[in-house]
């Protein structure tokens, strides 16, 4: 479900054989994990199954060896990196594919620097954390406290850093400069986030809206209260006390480094490189690191903050960070401080995952079963599939199990509430790029035995997921375990769903914005129009290619259409052609937008502003001829092809065609 809710991600896995670490530590003194929030128990009587695969270095062999390779050829993948611990031992450190496909280069564990995007967030919120236990920051003051800009006022209410942790600051998506491949295009940390700011699109502390803004917020706060430049700071916070020696956030990477770093591939590996990709703002997804550094993290983290004697957050703190913060139901994995929880059998994982065009990785620990799981992908191909795999597929494996539940038998009648249309909660409402919130919703219906399908999600075999009730608003996946638990208003109206990554929710479309009569109108409106440019390029033709054959006169009481709905037919009709031809074109080759489109977006306001003023004359026509002695099938002609226009004209506002050029 989260691949829905946040948005369908692509990844790229990289593992290679390596030799357990000597100095990987033992854990000495595990964290106290009461305090977090376990899965649902199994029902008294049931108990859990005990696993038919031992967790140690000969099986964890066998089975990413086996599903590694596999991964790699089906999703077009070039490499991948793997780590295992359990009990502060490294059982499995193992590099697949390629770091450099020309070069042949493999991917070694301990040296392979992956690109590892939103994880950077666990090391923003550490730093938060560590700079609050020194007394230097509030988590629940205004941050506008900690910044030397404003964050703009809404909702009378101020945006606190545990909003910022928990993804519910209220901000919509923005995407300008956000990854880029020219170093020279860089701007600083404090520029990138007054440029561009989001507008606020929901209070405070109340809907979860995934913001890598929000975070990069948080990490120029740690660069002010601290004094040192953010990369540095981490560098000599975290990395150097836990001796990650490869691993940073500076971009590019400083020179003893600038050797390391994989390839990135997009979709199709043939391809060349993208290149160093460049992520805005840093602290949510400028991290590089390899496997063996992250296992190095993972392992401070399950002994409570501390590695070799080295200690980078206290006990009581990193157990803080860890306890559930925001959820809708405690039937659903929370989000805690940063970290948000993935739940699968009777474990409940613990960390983040993370994102960009080529790079796709996972890392998680669980805390009770003292484990560390690492895998990063550097090509497109990894996020699909290949991720959602590993967590399923090693969970299953080595803790079989899945908590018992009861399905209800619930007349369908009573459960039609939940039907609908929804979109993501983090979405782009007010920037250049609304139109993409339009073609991501998606329809919720209830079949006559009462099972709950969403259109477009589906299952590791493409199949669509089938959602059975198991409590009041509360579904499961039929044969699985993802839930989604229904939000209602005060009017008792279910209008938001939860889904089991608790970053995003899905919400409920006003009816002036649903996809279902939006596209039929569009699609008609461009049909007439398309209609009327073949009607006026047929008579062109006959006049220029057929003179001698007599020209066809109207019948009486007709008349042709007047300048202004053909002009305005094919204003709309190349316009709208041109865009969408240069979308599919481009297709998984389109970087992010950056300034360089700004020019492109005030030429697209300028077309699409002609094509309202004429459609305005278009739909003056229309009225006109109900006014006049003509035949009703020409008065219906012209008021189709007014009704046409009339219809994208409100389209191309509404949807910010012709809108904000420097928004996006």
């Amino acid at each position: 479900m989260r691949r829905f809710a946040g948005a369908a991600l692509v990844a790229a896995l990289i593992f290679m054989v390596f030799p357990a670490l000597a100095q990987a530590p033992i854990v000495k003194a595990p964290p106290d994990t009461s305090h977090i929030a376990q899965p649902p128990a199994n029902k008294p009587g049931t108990s859990t199954p005990t696993p038919s695969h031992s967790l140690d270095q000969s099986d964890l062999a066998a089975f990413f060896d086996g599903i590694l390779p596999l991964q790699l050829e089906r999703s077009d993948i070039a490499g991948a990196s793997v780590l295992v611990m359990k009990d502060g031992n490294v059982l499995l450190e193992k590099g697949y594919g390629y770091a450099d496909i020309k070069s042949k280069k493999p991917v070694d564990p301990a040296s392979t620097i992956f690109r590892l995007a939103s994880i950077s967030k666990l090391f923003t919120w550490v730093s938060v954390m560590q700079l609050e236990e020194q007394g230097k920051l509030n988590l629940d003051t205004d941050v506008n406290q900690d910044l030397d800009f404003p964050i703009r006022p809404a909702f009378n209410k101020p945006i606190t850093l545990r909003n910022l942790m928990t993804h519910t600051a209220g901000f919509e998506e923005t995407i300008d400069d956000i990854i880029l491949t020219n170093p020279k295009q860089a701007v600083s940390l404090r520029d990138y986030l007054i440029a561009n700011q989001p507008m606020r699109i929901y209070p405070p502390g109340e809907i979860p809206a995934y913001s890598n803004y929000g975070v990069g917020l948080a990490s120029y706060i740690v660069q002010r209260i601290s004094g040192e430049p953010f990369e540095q700071y981490v560098q000599e916070h975290i990395f150097g006390p836990l001796g990650m020696t490869h691993s940073s956030f500076y971009q590019p990477l400083q020179k003893r480094l600038a050797d390391l770093p994989s390839d990135g591939y997009r979709s199709n590996t043939t391809k060349p490189p993208v290149g160093f990709e460049i992520f805005n703002p840093v602290g949510a997804g400028g991290v590089s690191s390899s496997a063996a550094d992250m296992g190095r993290f993972g392992q401070a983290l399950l002994n409570g903050g501390e590695l070799d004697g080295r200690r980078i957050l206290k006990r009581e703190t990193l157990a803080l960070m860890w306890t559930p913060q925001f959820r809708a139901s405690d039937q659903l994995p929370p989000i805690c401080m940063g970290f948000y929880q993935d739940w699968r059998n009777h474990l409940h994982w613990i960390g983040h995952e993370g994102d960009l065009i080529a790079f796709h990785s996972l890392f998680f620990v669980e805390p009770t079963q003292k484990i560390v799981l690492f895998v990063s992908y550097n090509s497109a191909g990894g996020g699909s599939e290949p991720r959602p795999e590993i967590i399923k597929f090693f969970s299953d494996r080595y803790f079989p199990g899945a908590p018992d539940v009861q399905y209800l038998k619930t007349a369908a009648n009573q459960l039609k509430d939940i039907a609908g249309t929804y979109e993501s909660t983090r979405r782009d409402d007010t920037t250049k790029l609304k139109l993409s919130t339009l073609f991501s919703q998606r329809s919720a219906s209830v079949d006559k035995d009462g099972v709950l399908t969403i259109n477009g999600v589906r299952d590791l075999r493409d199949h669509p997921i089938k959602w059975k009730p198991i409590g009041k608003d509360l579904w499961q996946a039929e044969g699985e375990q993802e839930r989604l638990f229904a939000i209602r208003n005060a009017d008792n109206k279910v209008v938001r769903l939860a889904v089991d990554f608790p970053g995003v929710q899905l919400q409920r479309v006003p009816w002036y914005e649903n996809q279902a009569w939006i596209m039929i109108a569009l699609w008609s409106s461009i049909g007439i129009l398309v209609l009327v440019i073949l009607a006026s390029l047929i008579r062109t033709w006959r006049r220029l290619f057929q003179r001698k054959r007599p020209r066809p006169e109207p019948q009486h009481g007709t008349i042709w259409l007047t300048a202004a709905p053909r002009l305005a037919a094919f204003l709309w009709v190349i316009f709208l052609g041109v865009l969408l031809g240069y979308f599919l074109i481009k297709g998984n080759d389109l970087m992010p937008p950056t300034p360089a489109w700004f020019k492109w977006f005030v030429a697209m306001n300028f077309i699409a502003m002609l094509a309202i003023v004429i459609s305005t004359l278009a739909v003056v026509a229309g009225i006109d001829a109900w006014s006049r002695n003509i035949r009703v099938i020409t008065k219906l002609k012209f008021a189709f092809v007014a009704l046409a226009c009339a219809f994208l004209s409100w389209f191309a506002i509404h949807w910010h065609i012709i809108g904000p050029t420097h928004r996006i």
